[in-house]
C-alpha cells in the first residue's frame, strides 16, 4: 500500500488515499457546498502557488456562489497520516484525505502552521491504543490558521478570523482522527482563541498545548506571587513558558531553571534568576530548595529532594513520588484568551526552535528531530501545505 501511495502522490492528480471513501454520515462533510454537489461533479487538477497540485471537485454546473465556495473549501486535502503504529517512518503524505466534518459547535480552520508535541510521538507509537481514534490517523494537536466555515451554534467566531488552539479537549481521551497536520482541521469553538496580532502563525501554533500545560500545572501546584520555583528542562517547549509565566503572570519571587551549557543565556533572557547547567551540576545536590518544582523532563525522583516542606512537584513524564503529581491538561480556549494580553505585550514570548519552522514536506524529519529531545522551544511545521 505504501509504495502505491508514494507513487500516486507523484503521478495521479486525484490519488487514492489512506482514508477510504466516506461510507457513513459521520464521515461526510457537513457543508451546504458538498450537499449541493451531485454525481455530475468533475475532478480537476489545480496548480498551487508552489507548483504542487491539489485535487478539488467542482460541480459541472452550479450557481456562482456555490462555485466560489467549492474553490475555497475543497472536498479533499493534503495531510500527513499513518495507518499503522510505529516510528516516524509510518507517516505518509496523502493528497486525497477528506476534509473533516464540521459539527454545530465547531469551526473549520485552514491550517497555516502546526506544532509537534511529545504526545504526538507517543500516540503514533501506539502507547494510547485503548483510547485512540481509529486508524488511519492524521496526527497533530496544535495549530494556527484561518476560520473558513462555522457551525450553526458558533457564536463568537466568524469566517476570516485568525485563530490558534489545541484541537482535542483531552489529549488521551478520544483524540480526533483528523488532526492538525493537514490543510484543514475541525475544532470546537471553545478550544480556540483569536490569535494575538503581534505574533505570526508559526509562533502561535507552538503555544497552545505547551502554554496550557504550563498554566494548568502552575495552578494545580498552588503557585502564587512571592513563591519560588525550579523548572527542570527550562529550554523546552513547556519549560520555556513555565519560566515566563511564573515570573510575568504569577509573580514568582525567584525562578531557577536547568538546561545545557549553550542554552543558559536563553534561560536568563526568559526571566530565570538562576540558570543551572545540568551537564556540570546536579541540581538535587545544591543547597537551595523551592516552593514548587516543575519537572518537564522526567526527573521526579530527584525533584522531590529540592522542594520545600508543604510544596508541590509537577511531573509531566516519568516516575511520580510524593509530593509529586501528574495531570493531563484540559484544552481551553478561554485560557488562551486570558493569556493573550501577556503575549501581545511581549511579556510572554513563544519560542520556535531555530532549526524550524520545518516545511510541510519535512514532517518526518521534524518528528525525528523532536524525538532527539534536543529541541529548543517548539518544533513547528509551516507553511501548510
Amino acid at each position: 500500500m505504501q509504495a502505491f501511495i508514494s507513487s500516486s502522490i507523484l503521478t495521479n492528480p486525484c490519488p487514492r488515499s489512506l482514508f477510504p471513501r466516506p461510507t457513513t454520515q459521520s464521515q461526510l462533510l457537513l457543508s451546504s457546498v458538498t450537499g449541493a454537489r451531485t454525481s455530475a461533479a468533475t475532478a480537476r487538477r489545480s496548480v498551487q502557488g508552489d507548483g504542487s497540485a491539489r485535487c478539488v471537485v467542482t460541480p459541472a454546473s452550479s450557481s456562482p456562489a456555490v462555485a466560489a465556495a467549492a474553490t475555497e473549501v475543497p472536498e479533499k486535502m493534503k495531510a500527513w497520516a499513518y495507518d499503522e503504529y510505529g516510528d516516524a517512518g509510518v507517516l505518509k503524505l496523502d493528497e486525497a484525505v477528506s476534509v473533516p466534518p464540521v459539527g454545530e459547535d465547531q469551526v473549520l480552520v485552514r491550517v497555516e502552521a502546526a506544532a509537534l508535541n511529545p504526545v504526538d510521538s507517543k500516540r503514533r507509537m501506539g502507547k494510547f491504543k485503548a483510547t485512540d481514534s481509529p486508524l488511519p490517523t492524521v496526527p497533530g494537536y496544535d495549530m494556527a490558521g484561518v476560520v473558513v466555515k462555522v457551525g450553526s451554534q458558533v457564536k463568537s467566531l466568524k469566517e476570516g478570523d485568525e485563530v490558534y488552539g489545541h484541537i482535542s479537549e483531552k489529549v488521551l481521551e478520544g483524540p480526533k482522527q483528523y488532526g492538525s497536520l493537514a490543510e484543514y482541521t475541525a475544532v470546537e469553538e471553545k478550544l480556540v482563541a483569536v490569535k494575538p496580532k503581534n505574533i505570526d502563525f508559526a509562533q502561535a501554533a507552538g503555544l497552545p498545548l505547551a502554554i496550557e500545560t504550563a498554566h494548568e500545572g502552575l495552578e494545580r501546584a498552588g503557585f502564587s506571587a512571592g513563591k519560588s520555583i525550579l523548572v527542570l528542562g527550562g529550554a523546552g517547549g513547556v519549560g520555556s513558558l513555565v519560566i515566563q509565566m511564573a515570573k510575568q503572570v504569577f509573580g514568582a519571587s525567584k525562578v531557577a531553571a536547568t538546561a545545557s551549557t549553550p542554552k543558559l543565556e536563553l534561560l536568563k533572557s526568559l526571566g530565570a534568576d538562576v540558570a543551572i547547567d545540568y551537564t556540570k551540576e546536579n541540581f538535587e545536590e545544591l543547597p537551595e530548595k523551592y516552593d514548587v518544582v516543575f519537572d518537564a523532563v522526567g526527573q521526579g525522583d530527584k525533584a522531590v529532594k529540592v522542594v520545600n516542606e508543604g510544596g508541590s512537584v509537577v511531573v509531566l513524564t516519568g516516575a511520580v513520588a510524593p509530593p509529586g503529581f501528574r495531570f493531563v491538561v484540559t484544552s481551553d480556549g478561554s485560557v488562551l484568551t486570558k493569556l493573550n494580553p501577556y503575549l501581545e505585550s511581549g511579556k510572554v514570548k513563544p519560542i520556535v526552535d531555530p532549526k524550524g519552522p520545518f516545511p510541510f514536506s519535512q514532517v518526518v524529519e521534524a518528528f525525528s528531530y523532536l524525538e532527539t529531545g534536543r529541541a529548543t522551544g517548539k518544533v513547528v511545521i509551516s507553511p501548510i501545505p
